[in-house]
């Protein structure tokens, strides 16, 4: 047995749970390969049919091939635990790093000195909104005063805020526009909502020809609020400077609030963002108009998923502006920033955990101060999407978005992968098959057939197992 492949070796444990379990596992026999003096069929899928399946009907997955995340997540724990095979897991964007000591112990202080007892201010501790907006200086080079430096549960929660303002400060713009692909969270919150948005995929308007797409979107009048991820999800692009100033320049013509999520903050890896207070800055819109929001998240840049802390910087004059649509509606001022903290997003969150805003105070403090090099800790991503990459570059599959402009995509967080003659929901529910769990790009406001993959779980016992199952699949699909 020590010389059957990890493959093999798979196989073998499927067929012998499967009969155990009662599951139809691994039913396709494609080709014989030795053992030894014997001849054993070996299996390519490690997955059948009938159990992939039985594990979309038991978590009532409907469609597999347009699976959301969570649904994704569920088919491949689901055959996970009742075979005991590991998945590659390629779903969910969940940090893969140990969360932020500094923030930890910031935490616990913070408990111990009794905070517990008191309710957060809606608007933020005094701290992290001083903290924040030096991190935005720091790294951005962009001015925020502390008091537009608003904490939130979780950049979801600070978009779900930021499209009822932006929806509600004028009638005649009720609308959403996305530059896909996109986080398909965001358009979810807005059918919650009830605001209609428009989409395009940015694949063939990358460079000057993004204003030409940009102003057909904007002629009519009504789109409100214009949102991107930068870097990119799920594809990893980076919208160049040139870009960016196109979408300032058209925001302030059209009076349209950009929302640039920067989840993902600094990790555009091609490009030293490590330093504080020096070139090269963190790209961002911000340079180029007034009506931004940029939301910063805790979860990745820090691994502070689970403390669902993020942050939302409202340019300074858009905090400031007034708008009577607001005043009618929430009976207050009508002022833009305030309105957001008290009226909107206190009815969202009532306030952030405080201990948690104290722990990203820190963290961001330390960061200016140069004692938490935050870029440096999360290259470990680009390093394993590196790995993966060349994995299933080598067996047939192409990056789906492989360039931005005129130079190749970074490594990072997330990329895109195609494989000839599947369309993206045809490679996201094959991939089940071969113990591989993706999410088809179709679902992020792509046109282009292909599926995310992300980086985050990936661990060094994976990449020769992942290497045998995509040897596997590209042989099952008659690739060359």
């Amino acid at each position: 047995m020590s010389s059957q492949s990890t493959l093999e070796k798979f196989v073998l444990i499927s067929v012998i749970r499967g009969k155990k379990n009662g599951a139809g596992l691994a039913l396709y026999a494609n080709r014989k390969k030795g053992f030894g003096n014997r001849t054993k069929t070996i299996i390519m899928k490690i997955f059948s049919d009938e159990l992939v399946a039985e594990a979309a009907r038991v978590n009532h997955v409907a469609d597999l091939s347009h699976a959301t995340i969570g649904e994704t997540l569920l088919v491949a724990q689901y055959l996970e635990q009742k075979t005991g095979i590991p998945f590659i897991r390629m779903d969910q964007g969940s940090p893969g790093l140990p969360a932020n000591k500094y923030g930890i112990e910031a935490e616990k202080r913070a408990l111990d000195s009794g905070i517990g007892s008191q309710y957060p201010a809606a608007a933020g501790v005094p701290e992290l909104k001083a903290a924040a907006s030096e991190f935005v200086k720091a790294f951005i080079n962009v001015d925020v005063s502390p008091r537009a430096c608003i904490p939130t549960v979780g950049s979801v929660a600070g978009s779900f805020g930021s499209f009822i303002a932006c929806c509600q400060r004028d009638p005649k713009k009720d609308k959403v526009l996305f530059i896909d692909p996109g986080f398909p969270i965001q358009k979810s919150q807005l059918r919650i909502l009830g605001i209609e948005w428009k989409e395009f995929d940015i694949y063939p308007y990358r460079g000057e020809a993004l204003r030409a797409k940009l102003e057909e979107e904007l002629k009519d009048g009504d789109v409100a609020a214009i949102v991107y991820s930068n870097p990119n999800n799920p594809a990893w692009i980076s919208l160049e400077e040139d870009e960016l100033k196109i979408i300032g320049d058209l925001a302030t013509k059209h009076d349209v609030i950009i929302m640039e999520d920067l989840a993902y903050f600094a990790m555009d890896n091609r490009r030293d963002l490590s330093h504080p207070y020096v070139e090269p800055y963190v790209r961002t819109v911000a340079r180029y108009t007034d009506n931004y929001i940029l939301m910063l998240s805790s979860s990745k840049i820090f691994s502070y998923a689970g403390q669902r802390m993020a942050l939302v910087c409202i340019s300074d004059k858009l905090f400031d502006r007034q708008f009577p649509a607001l005043a009618e509606r929430y009976h207050d001022t009508g002022v833009f920033g305030p309105t957001f903290i008290a009226s909107i997003q206190y009815m969202i969150t009532s306030g952030c955990t405080a201990t948690t805003q104290y722990g990203y105070a820190e963290m961001l403090r330390l960061s200016c101060e140069g004692k938490i090099n935050f870029v440096e800790d999360t290259k470990e991503y680009a390093v394993r999407a590196q790995k993966m990459k060349k994995i299933f570059c080598d067996n047939g599959f192409t990056i789906t978005y492989p360039k931005d402009v005129n130079e190749p995509i970074g490594d990072g967080f997330f990329f895109s992968l195609s494989f000839p003659g599947l369309t993206g929901g045809e490679l996201a529910s094959e991939l089940i098959h071969y113990g591989v769990s993706s999410i088809n790009l179709d679902t992020t406001g792509s046109l282009q057939p292909g599926v995310r993959a992300c980086t985050s779980r990936m661990r060094d016992e994976l990449y020769p197992v992942l290497e045998e199952r995509m040897r596997a699949f590209k042989e099952d699909h008659g690739t060359k």
